[in-house]
């Protein structure tokens, strides 16, 4: 039983909330209890053996083989181990870089340095015992991350700000190497280098307790699984696989939980996902596979059906406290209830924050980043972009590009591209094909007629049915779940009900294959070679798993205190469900301290920000965080 009550069908409409959190860092209204603590403490508490500690041993930092970066006043050391059994040279390594203000050092050899800390010295309020250590997580599609092999100029804003900048390499689907890179390895690889780093506390700069992770896309998704899965058990067999540190050299064990994480646009709840686009999107879609009469389309309706089913049994909250629902509605598929109520509320909230930060006249752009199926393409660096593009519209600042654009994946905004010299003049663009915004100039605030002209105006469904496990196993996520012999499979354990339970109604529609249920059924129950699940793998991959008492991995990890989290609201990669149900599950979480949430009006997927740039303000929330 992977679920404390029954699943229903899953689904997720992706509404990116702005709402209640969208204007700033919102403090959790629960605190966390003794009981809780208790709990938290037994469940993740680990064993630590003789060989434990004797693997330890060979994952110690060599204090010698430090190199200096004079151009950037940097002391770095690349090529670093986090497990001993580790199977990938181009990817499972890490580099470490720290401001030399931290530093003293000594000459060991040829271009090398022996270093030790400077405690007393502080750059931007830090010192080398204080200092945040942030990690990137560059994976869109759940893509390899390289490790660094020489100086990254990717960490010099970070060091620059004080922090410790730690590029961790990983696994993923695009790697080049032969070794594993689906489920759950990539997120393996990150929480190996996280222990690897406590390991090491003495043997570098930065406060191992100060762990931030961030990330876009794949990356936002498992910088959302650091922060959600800290000390889970779960992960102790892949760990031990590849012989990351388990213990200390003098028999403590070691943890893999972070701080803080921070995710734009996070492609992550695989297990409800799928349904989750259908009640957004694909309900109001017919065309492609969602046309009048075809069986994807009753599929899709179908998805969205169950998709309610699960969210009133979620349990999701507002900020008074109100249980958020979806009921059996006249038009549409449960667009009534509060859960919907609260969803609009969320887009408005969006368009107002847009008008209330840009100064007009004002040029749209839709700034769109890789998309889920960018890891197809190779292209991905291993690091997080170091620039923005502006798009000459925000008042304190650039919005970040992201990157260019993948095929499918662009908002469905029609306003991209032109300049308009009124907020007047931009929403009779919004209405120029039915009016759905109600605009007062006086206020300069505005609302929106219902969630369905929304997603017709601006977030039309752009994938089939079966957005991210497909009917083919065509999906980039499909990977995500490989076995020996497979090197795609179906996860969705929704779907597969369906196409058993409807086998009736659907075989009466055209195109439809009796082969279908079966190809799910039999996925589902493929192993891979630690003899885990499908679902098991899929619970690793699910922040909510960890994060509500919906699911049974609740209080099984440590989970952040602090979460960053930001979305484009026109991104048609996934529902906005998706990051709107991670923020209130971390609300009501009472391990969490602080949640900084925010959806962003005419910004798709890509590092979307009201304002400013993206890495500016990231560190900035650091920093509020720490401070």
């Amino acid at each position: 039983m992977q679920f404390k009550k029954l699943a229903p069908l899953m689904g997720g409409l992706l509404v990116m909330s702005v709402g209640l959190a969208a204007c700033g860092q919102t403090k959790t209204k629960t605190k966390q209890t003794t009981s809780t603590a208790t709990k938290v403490a037994k469940a993740t508490k680990q064993t630590v053996t003789t060989a434990d500690v004797k693997n330890a041993k060979k994952l110690l930092i060599n204090q010698k083989k430090w190199r200096y970066n004079a151009k950037n006043k940097v002391y770095y050391q690349v090529g670093v181990k986090y497990g001993t059994k580790t199977s990938s040279s181009t990817y499972e390594s890490m580099g470490i870089f720290i401001p030399a203000k931290y530093v003293t050092a000594k000459a060991s050899g040829q271009k090398t340095y022996t270093i030790t800390f400077n405690n007393k010295a502080k750059v931007k309020g830090y010192t080398a015992k204080t200092a945040p250590i942030v990690m990137p997580v560059n994976t869109p599609g759940y893509a390899a991350q390289t490790a660094p092999t020489s100086y990254d100029s990717n960490a010099n804003k970070y060091t620059k700000a004080g922090f410790i900048y730690v590029a961790a390499g990983c696994r993923g689907l695009n790697q080049t190497d032969k070794s594993n890179g689906s489920s759950p390895w990539g997120v393996t690889d990150l929480k190996a280098a996280v222990r690897t780093l406590r390991l090491n506390s003495k043997r570098i700069a930065g406060d191992t307790n100060r762990v931030f992770t961030f990330g876009h896309s794949g990356g936002g998704a498992q910088s959302a699984l650091m922060g959600a899965t800290g000390d889970s058990k779960k992960y102790t067999t892949y760990l031990k696989t590849i012989g990351a540190p388990m213990a200390t050299t003098s028999g403590k064990s070691t943890s893999d939980a972070v701080a803080g994480a921070m995710a734009w646009c996070p492609i992550t709840s695989l297990d409800t996902a799928n349904e989750a686009y259908e009640w957004n999107m694909g309900q109001y879609s017919n065309s492609g596979t969602r046309k009048q009469g075809t069986w994807t389309k009753a599929l899709s309706n179908d998805m969205a059906t169950s998709y309610a089913q699960y969210i009133n049994k979620l349990g999701l909250k507002d900020a008074d406290g109100k249980t958020l629902t979806l009921k059996k509605s006249t038009n549409g598929i449960y667009t009534s209830g509060s859960y919907a109520i609260y969803l609009k509320k969320e887009v408005e909230q969006s368009l107002n924050n847009f008008l209330k930060d840009t100064t007009f006249p004002y040029k749209a752009t839709s700034n769109e980043g890789p998309s889920g199926a960018a890891a197809q393409t190779g292209t991905t660096t291993g690091k997080m972009p170091s620039g923005s593009k502006p798009s000459g519209t925000a008042k304190s600042g650039s919005q970040p590009s992201g990157g260019a654009p993948s095929g499918g994946t662009t908002s469905a905004s029609s306003t991209s591209g032109k300049t308009y010299k009124t907020a007047t003049a931009y929403i009779k663009a919004l209405n120029k094909n039915g009016k759905w915004i109600t605009y007062n100039a006086k206020k300069n605030t505005a609302t929106i007629t219902s969630m369905k002209a929304f997603v017709k105006h601006c977030k039309t469904a752009s994938k089939d049915v079966g957005a991210f496990d497909g009917l083919t196993r065509q999906q980039t996520e499909n990977k995500l779940f490989a076995t020996s012999g497979s090197s795609a499979n179906h996860f969705d354990s929704t779907i597969s009900k369906l196409l058993t339970a409807n086998h009736a109604k659907y075989a009466k529609l055209k195109n439809y294959k009796a082969s279908y249920a079966k190809a799910y059924q039999s996925d589902l129950k493929k192993t891979n070679a630690q003899g885990k699940s499908i679902q098991s793998r899929m619970n690793l991959y699910n922040p909510l798993y960890y994060l509500t008492s919906y699911y049974d991995g609740y209080n099984t990890s440590k989970v952040a205190k602090h979460w960053r989290i930001r979305t484009g609201i026109d991104q048609t990669d996934t529902a906005l469900t998706v990051e709107t149900n991670l923020a209130l599950t971390l609300k009501q979480n009472p391990q969490v301290k602080n949640v900084n949430f925010a959806t962003v009006w005419g910004q798709g997927h890509t590092e979307a920000e009201r304002t400013g740039n993206y890495e500016t303000n990231f560190i900035k929330w650091v920093n509020k965080s720490l401070k």
